[in-house]
């Protein structure tokens, strides 16, 4: 019996992983193919193939957003880009949400930008129990005038999942900066400890 467990805990270990991983690849492509819906009927892959192959809508994804960002590069293109911002901030409702969520995507996605560059230690949610947290900027507004010392803002993930989590601003003295990748301090939080971090940052 001990060995068939032994076994079957190998078993687990193997196909888990690459199950879940092809899993999350079906849905990723699955989502994408849907963006050839965007393409007149006659054009679509499908039709003029007359078989479905998976992967076509990863391809004009990508073309898409090559297109797009060569465009928005140049100075024509910031020129529509900002006429586009003003248009919809006209707009009641909408102009709230997509502010939001442009000033996340500027601080996530931007080359100059320090969101999710460096992981912590932190003490959370008390004294003496430590956590890793990512720092994604420097408190800002009205908060800083309440604050006295230098702080940063800091998200501390939960796990498995690290898309919840809370964000907190803490004194910069009370986070330890570590030297390890933002990849591999994800892995640690995901895995609940169990994978430790392998690489060192240098």
């Amino acid at each position: 019996m001990a060995a068939l467990r032994k076994w079957l805990l190998a078993g687990l270990l193997v196909i888990v992983p690459v199950a879940i991983t092809i899993w999350v690849l079906q849905w990723i492509i699955g989502t994408l193919d849907q963006t050839l819906l965007i393409l007149p009927a006659q054009w679509q892959p499908d039709r003029l193939l007359g078989v479905h192959i998976p992967g076509f809508g990863v391809l004009l994804t990508l073309g898409i957003l090559l297109v797009v960002g060569a465009v928005a590069s140049n100075f024509a293109g910031k020129r529509l880009v900002a006429l586009g911002d003003a248009i919809v901030h006209r707009i009641p409702v909408v102009r709230s949400i997509y502010s939001s969520v442009k000033q996340v995507s500027d601080t996530l996605f931007s080359e100059s930008g320090n969101a999710f560059r460096v992981a912590v230690l932190v003490q959370w949610p008390r004294p003496d129990v430590w956590t890793i947290g990512f720092v994604t900027g420097v408190p800002g507004g009205d908060v800083i005038n309440h604050l006295q010392g230098d702080y940063v803002s800091v998200y501390v993930p939960t796990t498995p999942n690290p898309t919840g989590g809370y964000f907190v601003m803490l004194r910069r003295a009370d986070c330890i900066e570590l030297k390890m990748s933002v990849d591999d301090a994800l892995k640690y939080v995901v895995s609940m400890g169990v994978v430790s971090p392998g690489g060192i940052k240098s």
